[in-house]
């Protein structure tokens, strides 16, 4: 995606600086940086400190981080998570066990409260992007600076510029640490104001490619950086093909042993809907209501559940292809619910036996199992539940 600007500011302002604010960051922070600036100044504001820059950062890492464990950084410490940013919210929670879905003023509040206790997070996130950021508009003129000077003066240079030569984004003020203020140009305020849309959309494009690139293993990574319309989820048919099959026979819930009630009883993934993002045939299980929210966004323990899981499913399969109706229930899951290649070439073609079954089932689903447990989800303790 590249970024359009209305072509009219090029001739006052260096729109191509501008687009290079994002170029080769090291860190994830510089894609949190400039959105963070691009939503303040949507919202009237003409200066703001790093305090409350990174306040705003931390919120809009806040959903991706916690819900889906996305890493903001593929570098990693002796201690696990270098990435301050990432590490900043996962101390925030841990310390006030708001959800995932928090709004921005819960999180706002929280941090506030525990800011102290996220200093030196909040503190290392300015040692260099904030004037890092702003490299793209260096060195056009004959006063050159080395891009690895000092923050002092790299600071003074680019205040300098702004005042004499290049018309910058923003200028620093003199306070010291969090408190350092920057002041929006009038000039840029009005740009930013005017395609608002448009940069916010080019920085969430390249934040997704970069982040895609340190989280290989996370698919569909693009939905996972806000919270999503619950309409996306399309279980529908999926539900009525299991109703048509609980009416017709005993089907032995997963976790208890026990018959599923017909009348309550919830679809849910196996591998969570939070890291495949889809509603797949192959991934979805009837399971008795009262442990859903117990198991949440958790994996099953493998070697307890996938075999159960596995029969269940096998069930479904040889129900298709012996009762007319529940082939056709079968059917309409097409649409929605049926796109992996390998389950409709392979898992649901006529004349699988239970073991081949199974095993096509595991080779393909133990992968996805696999990358999530090492993106960071918990396993279940169904004992906990009870």
């Amino acid at each position: 995606m590249q970024l359009t600007i209305d072509a009219h500011y090029y001739n006052k302002l260096d729109i191509e600086g501008f687009s290079q604010m994002m170029k080769n960051p090291s860190y994830c922070y510089k894609f949190y940086w400039l959105e963070a600036i691009v939503q303040l100044i949507s919202e009237n504001r003409t200066e703001a400190t790093y305090d409350e820059i990174i306040d705003e950062m931390i919120s809009n890492a806040w959903y991706s981080v916690l819900e889906f464990h996305i890493h903001l950084s593929g570098v990693w410490g002796t201690g696990g998570i270098k990435d301050n940013l990432e590490r900043a919210v996962t101390k925030l929670k841990e310390l006030s066990d708001l959800p995932a879905n928090a709004s921005k003023v819960e999180i706002k509040n929280v941090i506030k409260q525990y800011d102290k206790q996220i200093h030196a997070e909040k503190q290392a996130m300015t040692l260099n992007v904030p004037y890092k950021a702003l490299s793209g508009f260096a060195n056009k003129t004959g006063d050159k600076i080395s891009l690895d000077s000092s923050a002092g003066r790299m600071i003074a240079y680019y205040n300098k510029l702004s005042a004499n030569d290049i018309l910058l984004p923003y200028t620093f003020g003199t306070e010291n640490g969090l408190n350092r203020k920057l002041s929006f140009s009038d000039a840029w305020i009005q740009m930013i104001k005017d395609n608002t849309v448009s940069i916010l959309g080019w920085i969430q494009c390249e934040k997704v490619k970069w982040l895609q690139n340190n989280n290989p293993e996370v698919p569909g990574l693009i939905y996972k950086l806000a919270p999503l319309d619950e309409k996306m989820r399309k279980l529908s048919h999926v539900r009525k093909l299991w109703d048509g099959i609980l009416a017709m026979r005993s089907v032995v819930d997963v976790f208890t042993d026990e018959p599923i009630d017909k009348m309550k009883y919830d679809l849910d993934h196996f591998i969570p809907w939070s890291f495949v993002m889809n509603d797949e045939l192959w991934n979805l299980m009837p399971m008795d209501s009262s442990l859903n929210s117990s198991k949440n966004n958790r994996l099953p323990d493998w070697n307890d559940f996938f075999m159960r899981f596995a029969k269940n499913q096998y069930i479904m399969y040889e129900m298709i292809y012996e009762i007319e109706g529940i082939r056709k229930l079968y059917e309409a899951c097409y649409r929605d619910n049926l796109h992996s290649i390998w389950a409709n070439k392979e898992l649901y073609c006529k004349g699988n036996s239970d073991i081949e079954f199974y095993g096509i089932l595991e080779k393909n689903m133990r992968p996805i199992y696999d990358s999530a447990r090492r993106q960071g989800y918990d396993v279940w303790d169904k004992r906990l539940a009870v």
